[in-house]
């Protein structure tokens, strides 16, 4: 970089000293600058061509280095309001639909979600294989209504229990009967849940019942196979009580 001077048409031009320029050789050169100027006829002091001659000696300011914003990570996904309840069932084989669903295999059940046990029966003589247990949805979109889970199980919780879809609520034997699970009445007093609301269909069919095919879609929606006699739920028998759900979105 130079500085030009000029003055009625005498042009000088003044070359910017490196940075290791003496002080003496700065000030030489700034008066002999001068009188060039002089001699032009620019009244161009020592003094300010000094001031030219240090501001251009000075290095150039480096940009400020910026920091980038830091990225912000997504947020995580809530946890599912349901899992599946036969997710540790050993040989899970699905059967048909009754009132409930029936399955055999054998190993630990589990909570739908948040509930309430209501009733826990190792022996009950109304069921093949005596278990009995029955518990209260506390969230998401089944809560207030009862499920049941009955025949070969003997419960691992006792009444009055909260529990959660992490909780073992019973344990499922591999003894011929399988098991039934579907939606017990509101009290719970038995697990023939709907048979008045569900249309008087009772133990002997004809099955599938709308009631029954209800849970079992609510299964599936959990990733549990589908029964073999599972049928769109307007094609059951008997009736789908108001307050259950005929559609269940994505839960798992």
């Amino acid at each position: 970089m130079v500085l030009l001077l000029a003055a009625a048409g005498t042009f000088a031009f003044v070359s910017h000293l490196p940075p290791s320029q003496t002080e003496p050789q700065a000030s030489a050169q700034a008066e002999s600058l001068g009188r060039v100027a002089a001699q032009a006829g620019t009244l161009v002091s020592k003094t300010e061509v000094s001031k030219v001659l240090a501001t251009s000696s000075q290095p150039a300011a480096s940009p400020k280095a910026t920091t980038p914003a830091p990225a912000h990570s997504p947020a995580p996904p809530p946890p599912p309001v349901y899992l599946n309840p036969l997710r540790a069932v050993a040989d899970l084989i699905p059967q048909r639909v009754d009132m409930g669903v029936d399955f055999a295999g054998a190993g630990p059940i589990y909570a739908i979600g948040d509930a309430v046990i209501t009733n826990a029966q190792g022996d009950n003589a109304g069921w093949p294989g005596g278990g009995w247990i029955t518990y209260q949805l506390t969230s998401g979109p089944a809560a207030g209504l009862m499920v049941y889970v009955a025949e070969d199980v003997q419960p691992t919780v006792q009444v009055g229990e909260h529990v959660t879809s992490s909780t073992v609520i019973a344990q499922m034997s591999n003894n011929g009967d399988g098991i039934e699970t579907g939606w017990a009445t509101p009290d719970g007093s038995t697990a023939e849940s709907q048979l008045a609301v569900a249309g008087g269909v009772g133990g002997d069919g004809p099955f599938p019942t709308e009631v029954g095919l209800s849970f079992d879609a609510l299964l599936v929606a959990l990733g549990v196979p589908a029964a073999p006699n599972a049928v769109p739920i307007t094609s059951g028998y008997g009736l789908l009580p108001s307050n259950i759900p005929a559609q269940w979105p994505s839960l798992g």
